[in-house]
């Protein structure tokens, strides 16, 4: 039990000055490739909004530019660390907005893993927010501040919905061990107990999972299954890099790893 917890803190004290980087740049891998898909596929993401909702040409093209700036502008942001929590409100609308204009609202694996995006977000919005709060080293404080640390429940709590799109309901040995590993450890996260080294591990499980499942570089470009196979990629990426703020911002005020500091 002290071992494994030992890992975590090894790995922690290794990567402590970029992972917080690499965690920022997979959660908004998704907004960024979807928002370099809008200019190239310029055309087709147009004519499917005109038909789908009558809505005409002009707004139409307003739909798509908004995509393409509020996504790629949000990414940019993000990275140069200006105007974070704009950015993240922003990047709320346009998962909101795709929502339902690609009505995601009727599709539950879509919803969820949506959700679970919003979710990496709002994790996000925490660390920004402790960022501020680190401006004023030396000021005495009352504690963690209460939005933050629900921030990053809510945040964790989300992102564990991606997780239960990867459930198989199958009868066979392998799905049913998958399942059983996997829903304690997004338990564990949830209720931020062993957090970070119960995210790390879900981390190197779902990056396997991508890797071998959402492999869309195997597929011919002009075949449609290249592109879904393409998105699910990119969004199953910024649930890692959502993960990957869990093991390095820990878990939050609101788990049962801080409340066994207290008992």
């Amino acid at each position: 039990d002290w071992s494994r917890d030992l890992v975590a803190s090894r790995f922690l004290r290794v990567t402590k000055q970029y992972l917080p980087h690499v965690a920022r740049l997979c959660l908004i891998s998704t907004f960024l490739e979807d928002g370099i898909r809008m200019w190239f596929q310029w055309n087709e993401q147009r004519d499917y909004i005109e038909a789908t909702w009558s809505c005409g040409y002009f707004l139409a093209t307003c739909f798509v530019l908004l995509n393409l700036l509020g996504q790629l502008g949000g990414c940019v942001l993000i990275l140069s660390r200006n105007f974070v929590q704009y950015a993240c409100f922003g990047l709320f609308g346009i998962i909101a907005l795709q929502t339902v204009a690609y009505s995601i609202l009727w599709d539950l694996k879509f919803l969820m893993r949506n959700m679970a995006l919003g979710g990496g977000l709002l994790l996000l919005l925490a660390e920004s927010r402790s960022e501020g709060k680190s401006m004023f080293a030396g000021v005495p404080s009352m504690g963690e501040s209460s939005p933050k640390q629900y921030m990053q429940l809510g945040g964790r709590v989300l992102l564990v919905l991606m997780f239960m799109t990867l459930l198989h309901f199958d009868s066979s040995f392998f799905s049913i061990l998958q399942n059983m590993v996997g829903t304690a450890l997004i338990i564990l996260v949830a209720i931020g107990f062993k957090t970070k080294l119960a995210a790390l591990t879900l981390v190197v499980w779902l990056m396997a999972i991508n890797v071998y499942f959402n492999a869309f570089w195997t597929v011919p470009a002009y075949k449609p299954m290249h592109d879904f196979l393409k998105y699910d990629f990119f969004q199953t990426t910024s649930v890692v890099g959502g993960l990957l703020l869990v093991v390095a911002l820990g878990p939050g005020g609101v788990s049962m790893d801080e409340k066994k500091k207290e008992w």
